[in-house]
C-alpha cells in the first residue's frame, strides 16, 4: 500500500498546502500523550453502564433495582420509573427531529432488541458492569416484525437530503425499444461502523455550566441536540472532543451522552459512560442493507435510452432513516427515460444513521455492476460504455457540472493498471489453481458546504493561533488546516497552531459527508485574509493578541448552483478458487478527480482506506440477525472485517481537478474512496469465473454454489 510522498505530489504545488506532511499530533498519538474521551482523569468521576432490552418488542413491566442498589459501590439505577423529563421537540442541525434512542429512559415500551431500558450508576467501571448484568427486567413481549424483503408491500418513498424519487420520460417504452436491456436485483447486507475508539462520554456540571468531554464528529453539534433534550441554554453548555479514534458517521449524538448528562444532573458528580463493541451494534447506527433493483436499456452502439434505479433500505419503528442508494445514478449516467426511487420500510430493529459515503457505497456497488453487465451484453469494452454514456449535465437537476473529469480518471487508471491487454472474455487466466479476472467501476461523490466560523489570532510572539470547532476523527483534518492557515496567513505551518474539537470556539460543521475540510477552510481563509489586512509591518502585536473572527454563512449561501461533485474510478484485480470459494484481491487502483488536495500524504491514506473498506464490503462485511432479533457474532470475532491478510497492493492517486467556479477548491475525500470499490471486485470476480454475484458479501459458500451451478448448467 502506497503512503508515502511521491515526486509527483511534491512538483504539484508550491505553498504549504500541497506538500506532503506527517500528522502534527503524530508524536501524541504514537507515544500516548493524546488522551481520547475515555482517557481524561476527573476527580470523583462515577462510572455508568447501560442495560438494554434483550425482548425485541413490548413493554416494561417491572425493574428489580432494590437488590442492584444495595452492590457495592452502587448509586443509582436510572429508569422509565425516575428519570429526568426530556424535550424532543425540535428539528437538530441536519433538519431531522432527534432519534427517540437518545431521549433515554422516557416510557416503559420496547421498540427493539437493544433498546436502553436503564443506566446503573457506580464508584468504578468494574462495579457498574456486574451491577448492570445483575439488573432483571420484567417485559411484556408483544409480536414483531424484523422481516427485511425487496417485496414488501408497506415500504414507501421517503425524502432524505435529496428527493425520493425523480423521473423523466416514458420508462417502459424505452426498455421495449431498447436493443439490449439489463433487468437484475442486486442486494447489500447490514453493515456497521466499527471505529476503533468506542463511543465515550463524560458529563459533569461545572459552576452552573454543563461540560461535555466525548467522542463525537462535531461539538457544536452535540451541543445544540443536548440543550434541546434537556431545554437548556445552548451558551450553558460546553462540548470538548480533541482527539477521535474513528467516526464514519456513527458519532453523533447517542444514549450514552444523554444518559451520562442525566446521571451527572441527578447525582451532581462527574458520570462517565462507554459503549461496548456488543452495545455499539444496537445504539451507534450502523448501513441499512439494501434490496436494489436496475434497470438500463441501450441501443446496440451502448448508449443508454432507459435507466430505472430503485433501493430499498429499512428504518426502525421510532425514527425514519433512508440510505439513498439510487442517489449516484442522478450524477453519473443519463438516459431519455431516467428514474431513481429510494423507499423505505419501518421495522422492530435499532435505527440506522450515516456511515461512509452513505447512499453511494451501496447504490455504486448495484449500479456499476449493472453498467458492467450492460458492457458485457452489447460487446463493449466497460471503460468505453461509460465514455459514451457521459452527460454533459446534471441527469435530474439539468445543472452545468462545475467540473467533471471522470472520463480522465478511467483513461490515467487505464494506462496504469495495464488495461489495454485485458482480454473481455470471462474464466480464460489462470495462476496455477487460481482463475484471474479485472474489473473496474465508477465513483462519485457530491461536494458539500455548510456555514462555519473561525477565529485567527496574531500572537505577541509573532506566532498564530487558529480556534474552530472542527473535528479531526483521524483523516488528518487538523494538519491539513495547519497547511492551509499557514497559507492564507503567509507564513509557516511551524508557526501556525490550530486548536480543534472545542464548541467554545463557536458554530462549525461537523466532520460528515466530505463537507468538513471544505467547510472549515472557508471559514479559516476568510479569518486570516482579514487578519492580514488589519496587520501592520513592523508594529507591535498586544500581548493579548490581535483576533479575527469570520462567518461564512452569507458567503456559503450566494454559492452559485452547479452540480458539484468528486469522481473517480476504481480498478481490482481478483484471485478466485472454485474448488475453496476463496475470492483474494491482488492489487487494486483507484484514480480520483477530487479538486485541490491539501496533504498528498494524508489524502492518500483517506483514498486506499475507503478502498480497503471496498474490499471489507465486497468479501467480508454482514451483520446478521436470527429470528429474535438480536445479532449473531455481536462482535468483531463474529462480523468480519478485512485484515492485513486481505489487503494486498494498494494504490491510489489524482489527476489535477481545478474548479474555476469555487472560491476553495477542495472537493473532500473522506467518502469517495469507498465508493465503487466494491463493484471493481464483484466486476473483477465476474471476469474470472464467468458468474454474477449480485449479493454482497461474496463469500466462500456463494462461490461454491455459484461454481456449482455453473457446472450443472
Amino acid at each position: 500500500m502506497t503512503t508515502a510522498a511521491t515526486p509527483q505530489d511534491k512538483a504539484r504545488t508550491t505553498g504549504a498546502a500541497g506538500t506532503a506532511h506527517t500528522r502534527v499530533e503524530g508524536r501524541d498519538k504514537v507515544t500516548g500523550a493524546a488522551r481520547y474521551a475515555a482517557d481524561i482523569p476527573f476527580a470523583d468521576l462515577a462510572h455508568g453502564w447501560l442495560v438494554l432490552s434483550t425482548v425485541t418488542r413490548g413493554r416494561i413491566r417491572s425493574l428489580e433495582t432494590a437488590e442492584v442498589l444495595a452492590m457495592p459501590g452502587v448509586l443509582a439505577v436510572l429508569h422509565h420509573g425516575n428519570a429526568l423529563p426530556l424535550n424532543t421537540d425540535y428539528i437538530g442541525l441536519l433538519g431531522v427531529p432527534p432519534d427517540p434512542t437518545c431521549a433515554v429512559f422516557q416510557h416503559d415500551r420496547v421498540p427493539f432488541r437493544g433498546w436502553p431500558v436503564a443506566l446503573v450508576v457506580a464508584e468504578t467501571p468494574e462495579q457498574a458492569r456486574e451491577a448492570a448484568e445483575a439488573l432483571v427486567v420484567h417485559y411484556d413481549e408483544e409480536p414483531y416484525d424484523i422481516a427485511f424483503t425487496g417485496d414488501r408491500p408497506d415500504a414507501y418513498p421517503l425524502d432524505g437530503p435529496t428527493p425520493a424519487v425523480t423521473g423523466k420520460g416514458d420508462l417502459e417504452a424505452a426498455l421495449a425499444a431498447s436493443a439490449v436491456v439489463v433487468d437484475a436485483e442486486y442486494t447489500t447486507p447490514q453493515e456497521h461502523h466499527h471505529p476503533m475508539e468506542p463511543h465515550a462520554a463524560t458529563a459533569r456540571w461545572d459552576g452552573g455550566r454543563l461540560d461535555v468531554v466525548d467522542s463525537n464528529q462535531g461539538a457544536t453539534w452535540v451541543v445544540g441536540e443536548l440543550a434541546n433534550l434537556f431545554s437548556l441554554d445552548p451558551a450553558s453548555v460546553r462540548v470538548r472532543s480533541e482527539h477521535v479514534g474513528g467516526g464514519f458517521g456513527s458519532k453523533g449524538v447517542r444514549a450514552h451522552q444523554v444518559a451520562a448528562v442525566m446521571a451527572a444532573t441527578v447525582l451532581r458528580r462527574p458520570v462517565r459512560v462507554v459503549l461496548t463493541r456488543r452495545q455499539m451494534f444496537s445504539l451507534a447506527g450502523y448501513r441499512s442493507p439494501t434490496v436494489q433493483r436496475l434497470r438500463l436499456g441501450a441501443d446496440a452502439g451502448g448508449r443508454l435510452r432507459a435507466l430505472e434505479h430503485r433501493s430499498l433500505s429499512l428504518t426502525s419503528a421510532v425514527h425514519q432513516f433512508i440510505e439513498q442508494g439510487a442517489g449516484a445514478a442522478r450524477a453519473l449516467y443519463d438516459a431519455d427515460a431516467h428514474h431513481t426511487a429510494n423507499r423505505v420500510v419501518r421495522l422492530d430493529v435499532p435505527t440506522p444513521s450515516w456511515m461512509r459515503a452513505p447512499g453511494e457505497a451501496p447504490g455504486s456497488f448495484a449500479l456499476e455492476a449493472a453498467l458492467d453487465e450492460l458492457a458485457e451484453k452489447c460487446g463493449i469494452d466497460p471503460i468505453e460504455l461509460r465514455v459514451r454514456n457521459e452527460p454533459e449535465r446534471g441527469p435530474v437537476s439539468g445543472l452545468p457540472f462545475s467540473s467533471r473529469n471522470l472520463i480522465p480518471c478511467f483513461r490515467e487508471g487505464a494506462r496504469r493498471f495495464g488495461w489495454a491487454g485485458r482480454d473481455p472474455r470471462p474464466g480464460l487466466r489462470r495462476d496455477g489453481r487460481w482463475l484471474l479476472g479485472t474489473g473496474t467501476a465508477a465513483a462519485t461523490f457530491p461536494v458539500l458546504a455548510r456555514p462555519s466560523t473561525a477565529a485567527v489570532t496574531a500572537e505577541a510572539d509573532g506566532t498564530f493561533t487558529v480556534r474552530i470547532s472542527a473535528a479531526d476523527i483521524g483523516t488528518g483534518a487538523r494538519t491539513a488546516l495547519t497547511l492551509l492557515a499557514a497559507d492564507a496567513l503567509e507564513t509557516a505551518p511551524d508557526r501556525v497552531r490550530v486548536r480543534i474539537g472545542d464548541s467554545d470556539f463557536g458554530p462549525a460543521m461537523i466532520a460528515g459527508g466530505s463537507m468538513g475540510t471544505r467547510s472549515w477552510a472557508w471559514a479559516i481563509n476568510a479569518a486570516a485574509e482579514e487578519l492580514r489586512e488589519r496587520l501592520v509591518p513592523g508594529a507591535d502585536i498586544p500581548p493579548e493578541g490581535i483576533t479575527v473572527r469570520s462567518d461564512t454563512t452569507a458567503a456559503v449561501g450566494a454559492l452559485g448552483q452547479l452540480e458539484r461533485h468528486s469522481f473517480g474510478a476504481q480498478f481490482a484485480e481478483v484471485a478466485v478458487d472454485t474448488a475453496t470459494g476463496e475470492v483474494r484481491v491482488r492489487r487494486m487502483l483507484g484514480i480520483f478527480a477530487a479538486g485541490r488536495i491539501v496533504n498528498p500524504l494524508t489524502a492518500r491514506g483517506q483514498f486506499t482506506g475507503g478502498m480497503i473498506w471496498g474490499i471489507s464490503m465486497a468479501l467480508h462485511e454482514e451483520a446478521v440477525r436470527d429470528a429474535s432479533g438480536g445479532h449473531y457474532g455481536a462482535d468483531l470475532a463474529g462480523y468480519h472485517v478485512a485484515t492485513h491478510a486481505d489487503v494486498p497492493h494498494i494504490e491510489a492517486d489524482w489527476i489535477d481537478d481545478p474548479d474555476p467556479h469555487d472560491p476553495v477548491g477542495i472537493k473532500g475525500i473522506g467518502e469517495i474512496g469507498i465508493v465503487g470499490a466494491a463493484a471493481a471486485v464483484a466486476n473483477a470476480v465476474w471476469h474470472a469465473t464467468g458468474v454474477r454475484h449480485r449479493s454482497l458479501p461474496i463469500r466462500p459458500d456463494r462461490v461454491l454454489r455459484a461454481a456449482a451451478g455453473a457446472a450443472h448448467a
